[in-house]
């Protein structure tokens, strides 16, 4: 086994978490200026910018059975087309609900690739190293989100430091969406290069395929191995979501784990943090120009915490580092909600006092790092090894879906709660890190070390 070269498949792979994070954060320096170029209130903003969640939502549902048909590599590749479409159509909307139709199409990309990435890394990953393998995955997501903070920067500096600035035929914040064609056919281009999953091929009868990529990626017995994937699949029907269910209503105890997880990394509020970051710190005041420094500064710290969990996920374990992130984040937000409540407002104008403003920063980038070094990265991890073989990929879409329909709840309700009352929006935020301790206490076991097979 060459580790190297499984890391490198895997960070190819990893690819479409850069485009799943670069694509969901980019509309964070656009957001002020689309809604002023096209003269619509913060409940129209929030649905363009969410509207992608709600393609993430049906992409995240139909990839798992779409892997299991086609295969994992085919599926990476009509990701990575409609990538490239989504990006080519935000740039050039001439109304509003047109953007939020072509945000849509690229969210169907970021919901296929938000579940073939970890489940492929899975399959192909050495247990010994399957954590650190996957943490790919949301190393790739925040390095795709830092990328898009610093074009947002650079596009706005070059057009007069505002998105609404001309560079040239277009706006700044129409290059801004349009720049993410150029990883997709970057995306593409790699899954021409690596190999398909083993545990799918041997599904499908490529078991001499299989052998040699498991002798490439894991070595040892590679026959014992082949029997245990096959009895792991226990028969060649493919999985269904009616797989999932007990009884006429239920679902599989672990299923309903899967969906909770997703649900509770959503709804800490991070997202808040990546998608209106810029125009948050705007509305306390802070000008267009250092509002955009401050979103690459949290997407730097974010990146930080990613290594940090990269570097322990393998050795202390999932559990504990959920259990630490959780609890940071409880205190950081309950810290950045107060230090919110300082903020004086004349009319429709917001100032945040200086003291009270860099408490904020501090507090919502100590957030950002204890989810980082914990959520961020476990909840792929978990998402990508927690469910039986037989029911993977079904349990794995359903499981995301559930996430990309909670991040919709929370972004598209986030305009109006901070229009509302920006320090109670914060509370809201904190009580569900509260309750995320609780639900990882109660029901999440840990998987490290163990063999994809080994879990029922």
């Amino acid at each position: 086994m060459n580790i190297v070269h499984v890391a490198m498949i895997a960070g190819a792979a990893a690819m479409g978490g850069f485009l799943f994070g670069y694509d969901s954060a980019v509309i964070n320096g656009a957001v002020a200026a689309i809604q002023e170029h096209f003269a619509v209130g913060a409940a129209e903003t929030g649905l363009t910018v969410s509207a992608a969640l709600l393609g993430s939502a049906a992409g995240a549902a139909v990839a798992g059975g779409m892997a299991e048909r086609f295969g994992r590599i085919r599926v990476m590749q009509v990701a990575a087309v409609l990538f490239a479409v989504s990006a080519i159509g935000s740039a050039l909307p001439f109304a509003i609900w047109d953007l939020a139709l072509w945000r849509i199409v690229g969210g169907v990309a970021i919901g296929i690739a938000s579940v073939i990435a970890p489940t492929y890394i899975a399959e192909v990953a050495p247990p010994a190293y399957r954590g650190r393998l996957a943490s790919l995955q949301q190393l790739a997501i925040v390095l795709g989100i830092a990328m898009s903070q610093l074009v947002n920067y650079a596009l706005a500096a070059s057009a007069g430091g505002s998105a609404l600035g001309a560079i040239g035929p277009f706006q700044a914040w129409q290059w801004m969406l349009g720049v993410a064609v150029l990883p997709a056919v970057v995306y593409f281009l790699l899954s021409l290069i690596i190999p398909e999953s083993p545990r799918y091929l041997v599904r499908v009868g490529r078991v001499d395929r299989a052998r040699a990529v498991l002798a490439d990626v894991e070595g040892g017995d590679v026959d014992g191995r082949i029997e245990e994937i096959r009895r792991a699949l226990g028969s060649e029907v493919r999985p269904r979501l009616g797989d999932l269910r007990v009884g006429r209503f239920g679902l599989l105890p672990i299923v309903w784990i899967g969906m909770a997880l997703s649900a509770f990394q959503q709804l800490v509020g991070i997202n808040v943090i990546f998608y209106y970051s810029s125009s948050l710190w705007q509305s306390v005041g802070v000008a267009e120009s250092n509002s955009l420094l401050l979103s690459l500064f949290t997407s730097i710290v974010n990146i930080v915490g990613t290594f940090i969990a990269i570097g322990l996920v393998d050795r202390i374990g999932r559990k504990p580092l959920l259990l630490t992130g959780s609890a940071g984040m409880a205190l950081a937000l309950g810290v950045t909600a107060y230090a919110f409540g300082h903020a004086d407002v004349v009319g429709e104008q917001a100032e945040l006092p200086f003291v009270w403003a860099t408490v904020a920063l501090v507090s919502a980038s100590a957030f950002v790092l204890f989810f980082a070094l914990s959520w961020g990265v476990v909840t792929w991890v978990l998402l990508g090894e927690m469910f039986p073989l037989r029911v993977r990929a079904a349990a794995m879409a359903v499981a995301t879906a559930t996430q990309w329909i909670a991040n919709w709840l929370v972004t598209v309700t986030f305009p109006s709660l901070r229009d509302w009352n920006l320090s109670g929006a914060y509370l809201l935020y904190t009580a569900f890190a509260v309750l995320s301790f609780v639900f990882v206490w109660r029901f999440i076991k840990e998987t490290k070390g163990r063999t994809l097979e080994s879990m029922t």
